[in-house]
């Protein structure tokens, strides 16, 4: 049996993430039993442009600024994919964030 890697494990929770909402890094991480790998999150959804089943645009920092946003092509791609799901977008911040936050549920 080969075991999933850390990445294709990040990218199963943010498969799952439903449209028009958001998570972090951090809860991505606690969904997978690594609390304190955030930061490796953050590589994943770095390397996971190429994968089109992957919304990267979805996951944003624990207080919901758009800090992957320099990773997407174009100046605004990550801004605009997230507006196109209704989700408001001021300077970089996600609006109304705590209630369009999706903390995935530990199982993975």
């Amino acid at each position: 049996m080969v075991e999933e890697s850390f990445f294709e494990r990040v990218y199963a929770v943010v498969r799952q993430i439903p449209y028009g909402r958001v998570t972090s890094f951090g809860a991505i991480a606690k969904a997978l039993g690594t609390a304190r790998s955030a930061r490796m999150v953050g590589w994943a959804m770095n390397a996971s442009h190429s994968l089109d089943d992957v919304p990267a645009h979805r996951v944003v920092n624990r207080n919901g600024l758009l800090t992957g946003k320099l990773h997407f092509d174009g100046t605004n791609l990550m801004q605009q994919l997230l507006e196109n799901e209704g989700i408001v977008v001021t300077d970089n911040q996600v609006q109304d964030f705590k209630n369009i936050f999706w903390a995935p549920e530990v199982q993975f």
